[in-house]
């Protein structure tokens, strides 16, 4: 069962680790995209939306999944745990413990990515509008 420990620990963290480095890089790329805008340069609404929403889907499918990753890593972590007792019978506390707190530690990362994914995401959703509600006022539409 050392495969399962090491699948928790490194293969669920890890995957979690890279999912919250892409969400964190694709939020600075918007960032630094979105400080270059200039809405004039845009003659329809659709174009310039297409422009300011791009790769925002990443950073909203890494914060929506990312604590089903977690809790797959909970779950491995408690088979894995139910496992040795059944395997060894009688066991002390301190290895159950062991195999929860590593089941737990999975939980954890998935929400330590999860939440500032989301909040990411709505930051930058925020300014996606705003930039269209002036673009709109720009050209003088009216806001649907």
């Amino acid at each position: 069962m050392d495969w399962l420990k090491n699948v928790v620990d490194y293969g669920v963290i890890s995957l979690l680790a890279l999912l919250s480095i892409i969400a964190v890089s694709c939020a600075i790329e918007r960032h630094l995209t979105y400080r270059r805008i200039n809405l004039h340069d845009y003659q329809d609404k659709k174009s310039l939306e297409l422009d300011l929403t791009a790769k925002l889907h990443l950073i909203a499918t890494i914060a929506s999944n990312s604590p089903y990753i977690g809790l797959l890593g909970t779950v491995l972590g408690i088979m894995m745990t139910f496992a040795t007792m059944g395997k060894e019978g009688f066991m002390d506390t301190s290895k159950v413990m062991v195999g929860l707190a590593l089941a737990m530690k999975a939980t954890a990362a998935g929400l330590c990515v999860a939440i500032p994914s989301t909040v990411l995401y709505n930051l930058l959703l925020r300014r996606v509008k705003v930039f269209v509600f002036r673009w709109e006022i720009m050209n003088g539409r009216k806001a649907v």
